[in-house]
């Protein structure tokens, strides 16, 4: 971790270090922002999840080692995605997730791996003011049902700490 300069992250949970950003920049809403911007993000046994977020930025994760991790992925239409970050191909996990800006996510290392490397590239760029970490009762129950595991309990757990009463 100290190699990567990986440090906590705080509310979403997990550590995470910048690699770097785009030299390149895209008016967006009226601001420049740099086409991408790059992170290392890693879970670990002692933090396993990576708690429920919104992001305005595409975000592209590339394992590095290890694992295997669970993507939950929610979309604004409704709709709601389970996808495993891991190595094994043959059996459906993927090496590569792609999570569409504006979608909520949350991350869940499996039980028994000790830990997760990943890379996102974001694009554009992260900001600050570009993400929600958090939700409530009205965001469990639009999306309770989804799924076979988007239950009541399992969301509030991918939820955490920064549940909003």
């Amino acid at each position: 971790m100290q190699l990567l300069r990986l440090s906590v992250l705080p509310k979403e949970s997990g550590y995470l270090g910048l690699i770097g950003e785009s030299a390149q920049r895209v008016q967006m809403d009226g601001r420049s922002l740099r086409v991408q911007s790059q992170v290392y993000y890693m879970l670990t046994s002692d933090r396993p999840v990576n708690y429920l977020h919104w992001l305005a930025p595409d975000d592209t994760h590339i394992l590095i080692e290890g694992g295997p991790v669970d993507y939950f992925i929610f979309h604004p239409d409704g709709h709601v995605e389970k996808i495993v970050l891991g190595r094994d191909v043959a059996a459906g996990e993927r090496p590569v997730v792609a999570v569409p800006g504006g979608c909520w996510k949350a991350l869940r290392l499996h039980a028994g791996a000790r830990y997760a490397l990943m890379a996102n590239a974001l694009s554009p760029e992260f900001t600050p003011d570009r993400v929600k970490i958090g939700e409530g009762s009205a965001w469990v129950k639009r999306f309770s049902g989804a799924a076979p595991w988007a239950t009541p309990e399992n969301l509030r757990a991918l939820i955490g700490p920064n549940w909003v009463p």
